[in-house]
């Protein structure tokens, strides 16, 4: 099934005709062409603006998703691949955590070689969730505050 989206593939310029790129009458004829060569689609991203609660909530909610989130806290943009992280979850399924992360607005990815790349968007995600972020990687645990055992 065909995406609607642009960005979920890589696209190249070439030439339409000549070595110099323009045809016989001087103009450039360009036409976008997809990357081959098995090079695996683009990662599609949610503006965080378009993400209600209950989403966020939702992706924040599982325990996997949010070790992920808190490990990105922690390190520079774009310095994490999706291999790097020490997860008890094979690819298949920290694949699909992380498309929900970027369906969230939480996580922004890209392709560096063969890595695919993370960071976390923390400042678009705070303009649409005021706290929301720092309440969750602050965290202590999975305790409610307040209630002691009985």
């Amino acid at each position: 099934m065909e995406s609607e989206h642009w960005d979920c593939k890589i696209f190249i310029e070439h030439s339409a005709s000549g070595v110099d790129g323009t045809t016989g009458d001087g103009e450039r004829g360009m036409a976008k062409q997809a990357v081959g060569g098995g090079h695996r689609a683009a990662p599609v991203h949610t503006d965080p603006e378009d993400v209600s609660v209950l989403t966020a909530l939702s992706a924040l909610a599982d325990p996997v998703r949010l070790q992920l989130i808190r490990e990105l806290a922690g390190c520079a943009d774009w310095s994490r691949s999706c291999g790097s992280f020490d997860v008890p979850v094979g690819k298949a399924a920290l694949s699909h955590h992380f498309s929900v992360l970027r369906g969230a607005g939480l996580v922004e990815q890209r392709d560096e070689g063969p890595r695919r790349v993370n960071r976390l968007r923390r400042e678009e995600f705070e303009a649409r969730f005021p706290g929301l972020l720092d309440l969750v990687l602050n965290a202590e645990g999975d305790r409610p505050r307040g209630r002691n055992p009985a």
